[in-house]
């Protein structure tokens, strides 16, 4: 499991929900907290496939729906990696990590480069932007790929 407060999560995620007039429900509970101990880039049919390991009554249209919540609440990003298919991770806040994307496989590596991040803060300024977030995607084709 990440390093990671999932009591924080759960805690955010409630008052997002009671600003918001949201219900609380036992589904939408197991599939927010399926996602904060969850690590990497998961896709609806990922998450489904991992929530239905500990109730098989939760459908898809619930983690449809709480994905969504999530994500419209700060607490998940949707990331789109060019093959048709929306993948969740954890908004952790703080922590911000670059991804490498293999267009044969689809593999997903991720990786923090302290060099990168002070480059693009220096082009930034250079043409006068202050960075709020960004995100950085290098599609490419990874080692086992092209060993094949």
């Amino acid at each position: 499991m990440p390093n990671r407060n999932t009591e924080d999560l759960k805690s955010r995620l409630v008052e997002y929900m009671d600003r918001e007039g949201l219900r609380s429900t036992a589904q939408r509970r197991l599939v927010s907290d399926v996602f904060f101990k969850s690590v990497g880039h998961l896709s609806i049919e990922d998450m489904l496939e991992k929530v239905r390991a500990i109730d098989q009554g939760v459908g898809y249209a619930t983690v449809y729906r709480t994905l969504k919540l999530l994500k419209d609440s700060g607490l998940a990003f949707e990331r789109h990696f060019g093959d048709g298919v929306s993948r969740y991770e954890v908004a952790d806040e703080g922590e911000h990590h670059d991804h490498l994307i293999c267009q044969t496989c689809s593999k997903i590596v991720e990786f923090e480069d302290d060099e990168i991040e002070r480059l693009q803060e220096a082009l930034a300024r250079s043409h006068g932007f202050e960075l709020r977030r960004h995100k950085h995607e290098l599609y490419g084709i990874c080692a086992d790929c092209r060993a094949k």
